[in-house]
């Protein structure tokens, strides 16, 4: 048997593709920076077809598969009416009790978006701090009353089981995984490697600034909104923006406010701080070079701006 660390991506039937591809592509990405690690792929069910109809053959039956304490076993998330027919719990039980036992020796288990149904389905996460996608998390806690979900969070980590939100935090979860491993400058090479440059925290919400105050049909104010997600680091002044609407100033500044409810200075803060937050998980950036980042002067501009926005958070909480 090989000595390289083992990553087990299990993939169920109609499961989702990119909770399975992009943690995978995740792992595989180290090899270039001197992690290499053994894949291995199985299933429960022989050969898998995806929510999205794509095939996969080959798979290795999951009874045939060893895991070690350190290895981690991927559980990605798979089609919703599939988890909720009767199927779901009759197929899987020989599957569910295999997690169990996994488990009980030590082997980490990583459950992406609506996979979390799977490891609570095996009895896994009673009791535990967990989460998945946000548009099932009212079922998922109605399901299985006895687990802990937590909400606005990417992903939780309770023990040696983690979980993750949807789709996308199943990469932000294997590169922290990675960093955990191999230490944050690691994790951040892989991460520019796949052209995602940084990485999300677990205490991230689900919802993102880059896509929060966009529920409007206003194509100058997107382009601005665009234009400013872009284009932070050097900054605009309203006439630049106004040119960039193809509105007047004045008209730009008042159609920003009525279609975001922000002032165009206010929501250039809330970019500022998300990016300051991400960036901050880069080993290599000073404080002062994450603020010129963020189009700020300096670093004590930086944090002047966080101490507020923590002040005004802190006291919306109060009342």
């Amino acid at each position: 048997m090989s000595d390289l660390p083992q990553i087990i991506f299990t993939v169920p039937p109609f499961v989702q593709v990119l909770d399975l591809t992009g943690p995978l592509q995740v792992f595989y990405e180290a090899a270039d920076y001197g992690v290499t690690y053994r894949l291995t792929y199985c299933s429960y069910q022989g050969d898998v077809t995806s929510a999205t109809g794509l095939g996969f053959t080959q798979l290795l039956p999951f009874e045939r598969v060893t895991a070690e304490p350190g290895d981690l076993v991927f559980v990605p998330g798979l089609d919703h009416q599939y988890v909720q027919s009767a199927a779901f719990r009759a197929e899987g039980q020989a599957f569910f009790a295999w997690l169990r036992e996994l488990d009980a020796r030590g082997v980490r288990l990583c459950a992406v978006c609506t996979g979390a149904f799977l490891l609570a389905e095996a009895g896994l996460l009673d009791g535990r701090k967990c989460t998945t996608h946000w548009k099932r998390l009212n079922e998922f806690q109605a399901t299985y009353p006895t687990v802990l979900a937590q909400r606005d969070t990417l992903f939780v980590q309770d023990g040696t089981i983690y979980t993750s939100a949807g789709i996308t935090a199943g990469i932000d979860l294997a590169l922290y995984l990675l960093e955990q491993q191999h230490g944050p400058l690691f994790a951040t090479q892989v991460a520019r490697e796949l052209v995602v440059y940084t990485r999300r925290g677990g205490e991230h919400p689900q919802t993102s600034i880059y896509l929060a105050y966009r529920n409007h049909l206003s194509s100058g104010v997107h382009q601005v909104q665009d234009w400013l997600i872009a284009n932070l680091a050097r900054g605009a002044t309203l006439p630049e923006l106004a040119e960039v609407a193809n509105m007047s100033a004045r008209n730009l500044t008042r159609t920003f406010r009525k279609e975001t409810g922000l002032t165009i200075h206010e929501y250039t803060t809330k970019l500022r701080l998300e990016l300051a937050r991400t960036l901050a998980y880069d080993p290599s950036l000073t404080v002062e070079a994450i603020a010129a980042r963020c189009g700020l002067q300096n670093a004590r501009q930086l944090r002047r701006i966080q101490r507020q926005t923590d002040a005004v958070g802190a006291n919306e909480t109060s009342h």
